[in-house]
């Protein structure tokens, strides 16, 4: 792996590219020689489009001779969070336009007077009902009529409305409604976009749908646009190939389908880290991770669990408490605006809180020089030693120590009258601590515990802190993988084609006919298979997956069980409930193998495996350790500044074994090694700190 610098090096090249708040990162894999080569550049919020082509120009190929453009993106969260998105209407059934409103009546703040609900996409005005009902069942009880559309396509045109959701109870069962009045408004709205529920979710709960198709109609003509821009970029640029966006659920899809289901790449970006953490977990022969990626705006956390990625059925934009639920499959990440922009300020009563606004790309880091003022954690790595002035980027990018300083004694350190590097240490310990709930999230609300993991760190930032973030949490071992600046990136050239399905299937286990079972499963997994079937000609390269939502008969929520193919030739009822017996007890503490349980949703997932990039193993261990640099670096631990050995981390061999503390500097990362901790290079070129345990 390496930085290219020349533009004829990737003749057949696949590239990926990962577009954040404050950087855009490029991997260029050369297909003929297996080589990887890195670019990265500040991302371009006023055209991200050319964010992308310059990174692609830094990775030293070129559009028109790479054969597949993999890309991950958050315009679609960004456009959601920022309420940025289409004048939206929702028609719904009759007597059900305040179902949106109402939600779930939870009220996560009990004695707390000013506790607000989550605010709706769609305005009660723009909400229509028409006269129709179809019930669980799938029967027509009334039948829809044209004269109720023309009413609402009226008012649709009348408002300027630029984006249309439709929900229909029960669809999920009977969708003939749906596609009746999509077909209608389409006809007689021209130009807008509409979308139906059941195109997006084939689950029941009428709230979460709503809420999932209002935000496809929301995110809708946005993302359109983005991906209308970069097609038309790509063809500018004469690229012949295949242009594929990642989904929630870290596969690829052509680029046909999220602009009909837009939500599917709700979280484009954070996906390929996981499926990268995998990778990593593969090669070193580790069945349990914890994938933590800093940026420079915010730091995410998913899950390893048993060499398979931990997928969830919904989220939460914006929190539990306020937040408004997004029905698909997705890979379980949480995450926190926390990252290396993060900006630090002093609130009433003196406290120093970190993030979760961040200074971006534009303006950046006060350090940056382009006219930022206000501290943020770069700025506090840099007064503390830990970034190099003259090194950050390679030295494409040099950083202004005194603007590092000047804004940190200004706003964080005059008004505390402490010294600088305490105030800076101060911010870079309350990051940490920040972000260690983050991954206490994906864990011990999961019921797991953090400290049976293995902390697999990456993104620009990551590198910098996992140490400090694993002490936190008591994780033994910090894997810092090659080019952890590209991490997701990278991550997306290891993914593969997917196609995920669900579909509410209501029976008692007791009475499930595991032949009708099959026949779902194998109707599900058909369409998966001649989607990407194109894409993936030997069949023997997909794979297929099964699992279930599952309960306690009584219960209303439940836990997702993933079922072995074998079970259903098998035919064994006892083995599906001993399987969600034992979810149960881990997820909950608690399981009742004596009562009924029951199948409320089935899911299948559909993958085509793809050639990937691989790491060459290197067992030629080397022990004879480089002279390192030495800087001043600021360590807690230490009490104070301490000269510190500062590695070049190509001129570390597998095999090396060295006490910290130390800085492992590359490219797009530095790492932190903290006194007490130990770190060794693997055969493929991974640092692992074992982290020391006082």
């Amino acid at each position: 792996m390496q930085i290219a610098r020349q533009a004829d090096r990737c003749r057949h090249s696949r590239v990926a590219a990962d577009v954040g708040g404050t950087f855009t990162d490029v991997v260029s894999f050369d297909e003929a020689t297996g080589e990887s080569f890195f670019g990265k550049t500040l991302t371009t919020p006023a055209s991200l489009v050319e964010g992308i082509v310059n990174g692609v120009d830094k990775a030293g190929t070129g559009l028109d001779r790479t054969r597949l453009f993999l890309h991950g993106t958050t315009v679609a969260i960004n456009t959601i969070l920022e309420r940025s998105g289409a004048h939206t209407a929702l028609v719904t059934t009759q007597g059900f336009r305040d179902i949106y409103e109402i939600g779930r009546i939870n009220r996560p703040e009990a004695y707390n007077l000013f506790f607000t609900k989550h605010e709706p996409l769609v305005s009660r005005e723009l909400r229509f009902e028409v006269s129709e009902r179809i019930d669980a069942r799938g029967e027509v009880l009334v039948p829809l009529e044209e004269s109720e559309l023309e009413r609402v396509a009226r008012q649709i045109v009348e408002q300027g409305v630029t984006a249309v959701a439709i929900l229909f109870l029960h669809s999920y069962t009977n969708p003939d409604h749906e596609l009746r009045a999509k077909k209608y408004l389409e006809e007689r709205c021209p130009g807008v976009f509409v979308t139906a529920s059941h195109e997006i979710s084939q689950e029941y709960r009428e709230f979460e749908r709503t809420s999932t198709v209002a935000a496809n109609a929301y995110v809708g003509p946005r993302v359109r646009s983005y991906l209308a821009e970069i097609d038309g970029r790509l063809a500018q640029e004469k690229f012949g190939g295949a242009f594929y966006i990642v989904q929630s659920s870290g596969g690829h899809y052509d680029v046909s389908q999220p602009q009909r289901k837009c939500i599917r790449m709700l979280e484009s970006g954070p996906p390929p880290g996981v499926i990268g953490a995998k990778s990593v977990c593969e090669r070193l022969g580790l069945a349990n991770a914890i994938a933590f990626d800093m940026g420079g705006t915010t730091a995410k956390a998913g899950v390893v669990l048993n060499g398979d990625v931990v997928m969830a059925g919904n989220i939460m934009i914006g929190g539990y408490a306020t937040g408004l639920p997004i029905q698909i499959p997705l890979i379980d990440i949480q995450e926190v605006g926390t990252g290396g922009g993060s900006i630090a300020r002093l609130e009433e009563g003196g406290g120093l809180r970190v993030g979760p606004q961040s200074a971006g790309a534009a303006p950046g880091p006060a350090c940056y020089g382009l006219g930022g003022t206000e501290p943020t954690v770069t700025d506090a790595n840099l007064i503390l030693g830990r970034l190099s002035a003259s090194n950050f980027l390679g030295g494409e990018m040099p950083l202004d120590v005194e603007r590092a300083s000047q804004a940190l004694q200004e706003r964080i350190a005059g008004p505390l009258e402490i010294g600088l590097a305490h105030a800076a240490n101060g911010i870079i310990r309350i990051a940490a601590t920040t972000m260690s709930h983050v991954v206490t999230r994906v864990t011990t609300e999961r019921g797991l515990d953090a400290g049976d993991f293995t902390m697999v760190a990456y993104g620009g930032a990551g590198p910098l802190h996992a140490s400090l973030v694993a002490r936190e949490l008591r994780m033994p071992t910090v894997i810092i993988p090659p080019a952890p600046g590209h991490f997701s990136a990278f991550g997306m050239l290891v993914a593969d084609l997917r196609r995920d399905f669900v579909k509410t299937w209501f029976r008692p286990l007791a009475q499930v006919d595991l032949g009708e079972m099959e026949q779902v499963y194998s109707g599900m997994e058909e369409e998966g298979i001649q989607s990407i079937g194109a894409e993936v000609a030997d069949h023997t390269l997909i794979q297929r997956v099964r699992a279930a939502d599952m309960r306690y008969v009584g219960q209303e929520h439940s836990v997702t069980v993933q079922f072995p193919l074998a079970l259903f030739a098998s035919g064994d009822r006892t083995e599906i409930k001993r399987l969600f017996d034992a979810v149960h007890e881990l997820r909950y503490g608690f399981n009742a193998p004596q009562e009924q349980a029951e199948i409320v949703s089935l899911h299948a997932s559909v993958i085509g495996q793809m050639e990937k990039p691989k790491l060459k193993r290197n067992d030629a261990a080397d022990s004879r350790l480089p002279m390192p640099a030495m800087r001043r670096v600021y360590f807690q631990e230490a009490e104070g500044f301490i000269d510190t050995p500062v590695y070049e981390r190509s001129s570390l061999a597998p095999g090396m074994r060295i006490q910290g503390p130390m800085l492992i500097e590359e490219h797009a990362s530095t790492t932190v090694v903290l006194p007490g901790d130990v770190m060794e290079v693997s055969p493929f070129g991974d640092l692992v700190i074992t982290i020391g345990r006082n």
